[in-house]
């Protein structure tokens, strides 16, 4: 019997890439999504200082990823060549600068002869680039889809295009961020994990909450075998195809939701709140993707929430999954409407819980115990729902508009106002229950009373981290390869 049940394990494991990075999801900045090509050296500098000066570096976006359009063909040797005029002092440099501010230097290729943008490609010259990346200091390379001549189809096919980039970027002793980006093909989310520290799950993502859009072809969202993922994505959308395999993520490895599209416009702020909790507890990688030089400062006290960036980098690591989708409700205007209850189990024995409305109404929803812990062994045998719990609202304690105007205007004395996790990382506030991490507490559930009850706005959410009061029950290891 032993022996079977070793056999299993081995059988059904699956191995993580394992180059030390990315244990907790990575978090930073991409210009793709409100700039697209215009890109400089003085983008990637303009909005490294605002970073710092804002307080997002200090609740974690470290990454400055380049995306498209930087590069000017291959010199004689073969090797990349960037556009003079636009980085006039080279690449190393802007790392160095970056590295100066306590950031880290990302650039962007595709597995393919060109990229998205019709720049060079980096398929079957993967060695010479990922030399030449090293070679300038980077620290994470967003490795794209486009123009990958008929080299997809079949999961193998993909994994052996990705897979030599992967063998790249390790030979050359540099530690880069692998974040790969197939749009979903070819079942990703069975391969990703085993060479990439994230991996898209889907086509791009566009500013808007829910609408439909015939760019995003999948007609079932949650078909993980879409034949063409395409663009104009939306939030419910990409959340409703991640749902089946939540599970794949882990240490060092994550389901990529795409960039976050706070800050751009196109959605309200409740959509955004949503948008933002939503990647934070799916355990995405938080790419803000929005100008920041523009910032407005309620989109800064969407960002810049440490209460719901905890449930991101909690070191546990384990994503929410879905255990209720009911999809009776008022439709808007594009005849789209559901409601969704989602939980997740946290460090130190807490639990993060989320109802998300995506009904054209207001509602009130609830949940139990039994329901919350339905993962932990169902109709209500879980030990947890034995166990007493406070309950603390995550977005109580949002930072207040005229305090992040008085930031982004720049007023050093509001610089005690953010949480710092460079100089307390999560983990540690976590232990010590800074309050800034918790949220505000807004009452407690238990066996007695084990009913959670919460008004939710149309296209919003509630999030809330459960925290244990009662010492915690063992939880069933979803982790299939621990690092």
């Amino acid at each position: 019997m032993l022996l079977l049940l070793a056999h299993t394990l081995l059988a059904t494991s699956v191995n993580a890439v394992d180059n030390g990075l990315a244990r907790t999801p990575q978090m930073g900045w991409n210009n793709w999504n409100s700039l697209g090509c215009d890109v400089s050296q003085s983008l990637l500098i303009d909005t490294s200082k605002v970073l710092l000066d804002s307080g997002l570096k200090d609740v974690g976006y470290q990454y400055v990823v380049l995306d498209d359009c930087w590069s000017d063909g291959r010199d004689e040797a073969g090797y990349l060549r960037h556009d003079a005029q636009k980085f006039p002092n080279g690449m190393k440099w802007v790392a160095n600068e970056l590295h100066d501010m306590g950031l880290l230097f990302g650039m962007y290729s595709s597995a393919g002869e060109m990229t998205c943008a019709r720049y060079e490609g980096s398929l079957d010259n993967e060695e010479k680039d990922a030399e030449i990346w090293a070679s300038w200091d980077v620290d994470y390379l967003k490795y794209d889809n486009c123009y990958h001549r008929g080299r997809f189809g079949y999961p193998e096919i993909s994994f052996n295009r990705y897979n030599a980039m992967a063998k790249a970027l390790n030979a050359t002793g540099r530690p880069i961020l692998y974040s790969l980006c197939s749009w979903g093909e070819d079942y990703v989310h069975t391969w990703g994990m085993s060479i990439a520290n994230s991996w898209r799950i889907s086509g791009d993502i566009y500013d808007h909450f829910n609408r439909p859009d015939a760019l995003c072809a999948c007609d079932d969202p949650r078909d993980p075998h879409c034949v063409a993922p395409g663009t104009h994505c939306s939030v419910m959308n990409i959340i409703n195809k991640v749902a089946p395999y939540v599970d794949r993520g882990q240490f060092g490895g994550w389901n990529d939701l795409d960039m976050l599209e706070i800050g751009q416009g196109g959605m309200t702020d409740e959509e955004y709140k949503a948008h933002f909790s939503m990647w934070a507890a799916l355990k995405s990688p938080l790419l803000i993707g929005t100008d920041i030089r523009e910032l407005s400062a309620k989109a800064l006290t969407i960002l810049n929430n440490p209460a719901v960036i905890a449930v991101s980098q909690d070191p546990l690591g384990r994503s929410v999954a879905q255990i209720s989708r009911d999809q009776l409700v008022q439709k808007d205007k594009y005849g789209q409407g559901e409601i969704q209850i989602w939980s997740g189990p946290l460090w130190l024995h807490d639990q993060v819980v989320i109802f998300l409305n995506a009904a054209d109404e207001d509602l009130e929803m609830t949940t139990t115990l039994n329901e919350i812990f339905l993962h932990e062994g169902p109709e209500g045998s879980a030990p947890q729902t034995k166990e007493e719990f406070d309950v603390y609202d995550l977005w109580a304690d949002r930072m207040e508009d005229s305090t992040a105007e008085q930031i982004l205007s720049g007023k050093p004395q509001y610089k005690s106002s953010w949480y710092n996790s460079t100089r307390t990382p999560y983990k540690e506030g976590l232990a010590k229950a800074d309050p800034r991490l918790l949220g505000k507490r807004v009452g407690s559930i238990g066996p007695k009373h084990n009913v959670l009850r919460a008004h939710v706005p149309g296209h919003g959410i509630r999030m809330f981290r459960l925290r244990n009061l009662s010492g915690g029950s063992p939880r069933y290891a979803m982790t299939k390869d621990e690092l």
